[in-house]
């Protein structure tokens, strides 16, 4: 955390004064954006390496975009479920890189939040 903090200062040195309101920002909410570090590397990771719900509008997206004209709303809605099952089938199906790691130090940390079927 101190390393981080340091980094924080190191970065405000150097853009401060051509960017004041940002440097500003991160320093008052630095507890808010520092407190991903309080968690063990591999959930870390997982967190800024994978953002789940900015790739599934992107998809979406990326769709609908070239389409300009739907006879409805349940044309559209009929697409975007298509969508949804064509990455769910593909995409989803692969469990994350060392999700058993990941795993394992959720339920340390959350214990009392996961529920098992047993």
């Amino acid at each position: 955390m101190q390393e981080a903090e340091a980094a924080l200062e190191t970065f405000a040195i150097g853009w401060e004064k051509r960017y004041p309101r940002v440097v500003e920002s991160w320093r008052s909410n630095w507890p808010r954006l520092s407190s991903f570090l309080r968690y063990p590397e591999p959930i870390r990771r997982m967190m800024y390496t994978t953002n789940i719900i900015e790739g599934y509008h992107a998809q979406l997206r990326k769709v609908t975009k070239t389409k300009r004209v739907f006879d409805g709303d349940k044309a559209l809605l009929k697409l975007l479920y298509l969508v949804q099952q064509r990455i769910a089938n593909e995409q989803w199906a692969n469990p994350l890189l060392n999700w058993r790691t990941i795993y394992l130090s959720i339920e340390i940390l959350f214990k009392d939040r996961l529920t098992h079927l047993d």
